[in-house]
């Protein structure tokens, strides 16, 4: 099978497999395209948690970004991991280069245990810089708290923090309602122009490791293909669902999630 498009995948390392690039290489390949890859962090560990993060150098995580997509031109990008404010600006001289517009931004900041893996400068620069040079941002709520320094409790909340992420040049937000604690599972995808909720059951499991990953390089493969990001989002959400229901159960903690699951689209879209 010929790869329907190609992602570079810019993101940190994940050693248990389950999250990082290793969530995104797995996703876009079993969705038909194909993933090239910039490396931003190595990390050290399992499905207990993280026992170190080893930062690449800035200059380095340019020069894969740039000689890699010098030779095969990706259709989109999705960002993940960035670690510090030297990686995000060489990330952004990156994309300037590079003029790519279909980008994703998943602004990893915080490991399902607990382990903050962004510094507070970093974080004022992704917000200040990175947010308005990508189509859409996808974090979870207590990442969206950290990017507008507000308290989410509920959907209404949600909105209200998308609609400041837009304020700060964001041209989509999808905010993931999974840690919200409801008995459906409520993402919401905003922009200028309108906003979508997507309700779905919520499954009781402690394998969800690396769904953040996972959902943002779904969408992107969805993206790159020539969905809208509305439809890419919908997609994107029905895949990681399918992923966590039909999860493998690896791992004594918080176990991954299955990549290889068969979706099913029921829907017709274009």
């Amino acid at each position: 099978m010929k790869p329907k498009s190609k992602i570079l995948i810019i993101a940190g390392s994940d050693s248990s497999g389950g999250a990082g690039i290793q969530a995104d290489i797995k996703t876009i390949t079993s969705l038909g395209s194909y993933a090239l890859t910039a490396i931003t962090a190595v990390t050290i560990q399992n499905t207990l948690g993280v026992k170190s993060v080893i930062p690449l150098q800035p200059n380095d995580i340019k020069k894969q970004i740039i000689f890699s997509a010098n030779d095969i031109k990706p259709d989109a990008i999705k960002i993940g991991m960035l670690h510090s404010k030297d990686v995000i600006k060489k990330v952004l001289e990156s994309i300037k280069l590079l003029k790519i517009k279909k980008i994703v931004l998943d602004p990893v900041m915080v490991a399902k245990d607990g382990s903050r893996l962004i510094d507070r400068s970093a974080i004022e620069i992704l917000r200040e810089n990175l947010i308005s040079k990508v189509e859409l941002i996808t974090p979870n709520i207590p990442e969206a708290e950290v990017l507008t320094e507000m308290r989410i409790k509920n959907k209404q909340d949600m909105i209200l923090a998308a609609n400041e992420l837009i304020k700060y040049g964001a041209k989509n937000v999808l905010i993931k309602g999974g840690h919200l604690n409801t008995k459906k599972v409520e993402d919401i995808l905003f922009n200028k122009l309108d906003f979508k909720i997507f309700s779905n059951q919520r499954y009781k499991t402690r394998n969800t490791h690396g769904t953040g990953c996972t959902l943002s390089s779904a969408i992107t493969t969805f993206y790159s293909c020539g969905k809208t990001i509305k439809k890419a989002c919908e997609l994107g959400i029905k895949y990681v669902n399918s992923a966590i229901l039909t999860n493998p159960n690896y791992g004594k903690g918080n176990g991954p999630i299955n990549h290889l699951n068969s979706m099913k689209v029921i829907k017709r879209f274009k």
